[in-house]
């Protein structure tokens, strides 16, 4: 890729994204109470709603609702997530579960994650964020590579704890590098996604003392770090 040897290392801008977690908690907030209102009165039309036609207009509006609702709720993920209940948590095997879970009933996936890992290692964070953090990474090396390569997993626990996603997509282009951790910035076809992905993962891992931050993999294609401190 043209200019893929300028890239060294994109850390995120935490000052930065601080001032827009406030900003879109306060979006969030203010959107959902619509939200709920339409949905809550779309359920009372389609209980005593007898016509199909109009049946299937609620329907519909009620979906789109139900979509706005869940992108509240990544927005939300990202400004103020809920809150961290720490305790050990084993990451080769939570790595390993989830790894499962992204794969299972995508034809497309299956077989194209590899972890590789020095033993056991624990860290002290929340394992339902540790989970989201993780997921979110494996889905987006996975979609990245349209030719179905393979995403690599590492785990290293000499010091700090790390993991690595490598995939073997094409990279980043410099306009993305540039917004690489803005929320609402996605290198996707429009329509598939706020770009909420790495926010919310730095949102977590910032939050659990952890840092996140990205490179380019050789020969092609991205690595994700994101390190933990290990527990004592």
């Amino acid at each position: 890729m043209s200019g893929e040897s300028e890239f060294v290392t994109v850390a995120p801008d935490d000052d930065r994204l601080e001032s827009l977690a406030e900003f879109a908690a306060g979006a969030g907030h203010e959107l959902n109470n619509p939200v709920a209102t339409i949905v809550g009165r779309v359920q009372l039309l389609l209980r005593d709603e007898a016509d199909p036609a109009r049946r299937q207009a609620l329907e519909t509006i009620a979906g789109q609702a139900y979509r706005i609702r869940d992108m509240i709720s990544d927005v939300m993920v990202f400004a103020r997530p809920p809150a961290a209940e720490p305790c050990e948590v084993e990451l080769v095997a939570s790595v390993q579960d989830v790894v499962q879970g992204v794969c299972d009933g995508h034809a497309s996936r299956e077989g194209r994650v590899r972890v590789v890992d020095d033993g056991p290692v624990t860290i002290l964070a929340d394992p339902v964020q540790v989970s989201v953090v993780v997921a979110e990474l494996l889905t987006n090396a996975l979609e990245a590579d349209t030719q179905g390569g393979e995403v690599l997993v590492s785990i290293t626990g000499n010091g700090p704890v790390v993991l690595e996603v490598r995939d073997r997509g094409p990279g980043l282009d410099a306009k993305s590098r540039r917004h690489l951790f803005d929320p609402f910035f996605s290198g996707r076809q429009a329509g598939r996604g706020l770009g909420f992905g790495l926010p919310k993962c730095w949102r977590i891992v910032n939050l659990q003392g952890g840092r996140i931050e990205v490179e380019p993999n050789e020969p092609s294609g991205l690595c994700v770090r994101v390190s933990w401190p290990r527990t004592a």
